[in-house]
């Protein structure tokens, strides 16, 4: 089998072939899923091995002490040998994987050959593809829970004993320094139980990340912001606990944490940063300084860890077992998210370089997976059906406008009149000049009536066929149920029509892989779907003054939806299809706008009966966009809420009333400083659509971008159903 390996005399990374290990009593011989690169542990060992003797000797002053006291004992030949042996030997790397049981040894009854297990252990859950593992450094992994994603089961247990260490409560706030990837875990946690979070960083881009991931707010460590943020949060007494999970040598996070807790607040070292402690600060305040080792209760006791005994959990409820089976559990039930913390996936083979990349700062991670070839069916992601992006083909480079008249009004009918059609389009095309509303078609004749009365359309019917016939219309308004949208879009396009529908306008793959057929085969692609969010003004001018970017960026989008009445047509999931499907494109149409780009990937988590879900959608450029769309929120909350954050600057909105632009520490623009009606954008994308009607010019939106956010959409429920990340199949 192949293993990862360093020498940490010289510096050498290696995937060696060593021998299988064999299957001990007591625990279970694991084949490798995926096994986790801990950025922090592991690239300080490697950096360390790349140094002078006298580098390391200065790194490990611990070590040097043993090294003194062996040549007092043995003199300094034989402490020489030794030393020497040790230093020119192979090291494994890795400590968090996740796998399938391969084999049981004696002695074990709680998984079985082909159960899919999480590891831990810096001896047993190596970056190898088979490990032996004991029986209280391993869990059996929740049905459901990804395999990459529970190869962040070490981790995740020490950022949960860390947390318990400082004993939160609800309603407390709590400051975590250093956002890498146990602080991102740390901060989680700690929202997952009540506490509000601050999080201290240097890196905007973490500082960014931990915010979508639920810290109230985050910022440089230097920065007095946050020390006004304290404050603010905590009526001016400091914080309840400080969760240290930086490293390095400076003293500033021991330092910042006397001066932000309150009173008798609890400092938690998880990380490995320096430690001179100011002595009249913590004795001032007296703060409670608490250590937290490792995974928990049981780490480094021999017996607990290589002979599988337990302790009895009336007198230690967590272990490093325990704690390693509930960050799983939470994992599972969708409380802990880490997906948006893998930042790259590499082949095993590609270990060498990866570490390279890593070293050398060619690759900025916050996580890092290994994936191991040709794992069990077990082990394997239950990749869900990658949702096709169909390919836009026009037959002879798309249609052409039909001539019009000079001067003539742009005659539009409309399909549908129900509530959105009389309330949000109508009343703005009535105004505008040169528009004719021709026809009206509904499928009452009470309800045409009505429309007819109250927008002034020179026709009204039930027969949607004289309407398609009728050569003087412009442009058809496909403003009805779901369910309908995508065939009233097939035909309108095959009579020759200019069609604007109202998302969605599609609800399976096949319905968007019909609409496109019709566009090749009638060469019409004069399309337009109702994405009106693009097109609000206020939105707009924040995107210009955020101006342009050249690293990949970061978007939260939190979508505050709100129930439905009992008996909304919306609740037919049956036909109608899901709340999400039929509003998501919206919210995914603006992110896309946002970061210039189409999604390539889709990873979505849900709570029961999925009417709260998380969409993560990832782009080309290495920029995520996370989509919270949340049915249970208060309803005097906005309903809209963005942040985009990239290249130390940030983009606020807040639900269409105002938006600002924050560069460095300051406030570049702000939008408005009154509240101001809500702007959507319906009105600048009608007056772009019938521009686009009326001149022949291009269509506001390409139809490509139409598909691809409409197929991302679809991968929303795709991804649900699979409970992994839905790839988006590059067709375009």
């Amino acid at each position: 089998m192949k293993q990862v390996v360093q020498n940490y005399k010289s510096g050498e990374l290696a995937v060696l072939d060593v021998p299988v290990p064999g299957c001990k009593p007591g625990g279970v011989l694991v084949r490798s899923a995926y096994s986790l690169i801990s950025t922090g542990t592991e690239l300080m060992k490697v950096s360390e091995a790349g140094m002078s003797m006298l580098g390391k000797a200065r790194s490990r002053p611990d070590q040097v002490a043993k090294v003194m006291q062996s040549v007092a004992t043995n003199g300094v030949p034989a402490t020489y040998r030794k030393v020497m042996g040790k230093l020119d030997s192979y090291t494994p790397l890795g400590y968090s994987l996740c796998g399938v049981v391969e084999q049981v040894g004696a002695g074990i009854d709680d998984v079985a050959v082909g159960d899919l297990v999480a590891c831990a252990g810096n001896e047993h859950a190596l970056h190898a593809e088979l490990n032996w593992v004991p029986k209280n450094l391993y869990a059996r992994v929740p049905d459901g829970l990804a395999p990459r994603h529970a190869a962040f089961g070490t981790v995740g247990s020490i950022a949960l004993q860390g947390v318990r260490q400082g004993e939160p409560r609800l309603g407390e706030v709590a400051l975590v320094i250093g956002l890498g990837l146990i602080g991102q875990l740390v901060v989680q946690l700690l929202t997952a139980s009540g506490v509000r979070v601050v999080g201290v960083d240097p890196d905007p881009v973490r500082c960014g990340l931990a915010e979508r991931l639920g810290a109230v707010a985050c910022g440089d460590p230097a920065s007095a912001a946050m020390e006004a943020t304290v404050a603010e949060l905590t009526d001016g007494h400091g914080v309840d606990q400080v969760f240290l999970a930086a490293g390095g040598d400076s003293n500033q996070p021991v330092e910042l944490a006397a001066r932000l807790s309150r009173d008798r607040g609890r400092v938690v070292d998880i990380g490995k940063c320096r430690l001179d402690l100011p002595w009249n600060a913590y004795y001032e305040k007296e703060l409670d300084v608490r250590f937290s080792r490792s995974y928990g209760p049981g780490r480094y006791d021999p017996e607990y860890e290589l002979e599988g005994r337990d302790y009895p959990i009336g007198y230690v409820r967590w272990t490093e077992r325990r704690n390693l089976a509930c960050f799983l559990d939470l994992l599972a039930r969708g409380r802990i998210d880490v997906e948006p913390l893998v930042s790259h996936v590499a082949d095993f083979d590609d270990a060498v370089e990866t570490y390279r990349l890593l070293k050398d700062g060619g690759l900025k991670a916050v996580a890092v997976l290994f994936r191991y070839p040709g794992p069990p069916d077990r082990a394997a992601e239950a990749v869900a059906p990658a949702v096709a992006v169909p390919a836009v083909k026009r037959r002879g480079g798309g249609a052409a406008a039909p001539a019009r008249a000079a001067g003539a009004p742009v005659r539009l009918a409309f399909v549908g009149a129900g509530n959105y059609a009389t309330s949000m389009l109508l009343p703005h095309l009535t105004r505008r000049d040169g528009v004719e509303l021709s026809t009206v078609v509904t499928t009452t004749a009470l309800s045409a009536a009505n429309a007819q009365r109250k927008f002034g359309f020179a026709g009204a019917t039930t027969d949607l066929d004289a309407v398609l016939g009728d050569t003087s219309i412009d442009a058809v308004f496909v403003v009805t149920r779901h369910s309908s949208h995508a065939a009233l879009t097939r035909k309108a396009l095959l009579a020759g029509k200019t069609v604007f529908v109202e998302k969605p306008l599609a609800l399976t793959e096949d319905e968007l892989a019909g609409v496109l057929a019709a566009v090749e085969e009638s060469g019409n692609d004069r399309l337009q779907v109702g994405f009106n969010r693009r097109f609000a003004p206020l939105l707009r001018e924040a995107k210009q003054r955020f101006g342009a970017r050249s690293g990949p960026a970061h978007l939260r989008y939190l979508v505050n939806a709100g129930r439905l009445d009992h008996g909304s047509w919306y609740l037919r999931q049956g036909t109608e299809g899901s709340r999400f499907v039929g509003e998501g494109g919206h919210f995914i149409d603006t992110a896309s706008w946002l970061l210039g780009a189409d999604p390539v990937s889709v990873y979505a988590v849900a709570t029961s009966g999925n009417d709260d879900l998380h969409a993560v959608l990832r782009y080309p450029d290495g920029s995520t966009a996370t989509i919270s769309y949340v049915t249970t929120g208060p309803s005097g909350f906005p309903k809209e809420t963005l942040d985009l954050v990239a290249d130390g600057r940030a983009l606020r909105l807040d639900d269409f009333v105002r938006a600002s632009v924050y560069d460095g520490r300051r406030k570049q623009w702000v939008g408005s400083r009154l509240p101001k009606a809500r702007d959507k954008g319906q009105s600048a994308e009608l007056a772009a659509f019938v521009r686009a009607v009326r001149t022949g010019g291009p269509m506001p939106v390409p139809l490509e971008s139409l598909v691809a956010t409409t197929a991302a959409t679809l991968a929303v429920p795709a991804g649900l159903a699979g409970g992994v990340p839905v790839a988006l199949a590059e067709a375009r």
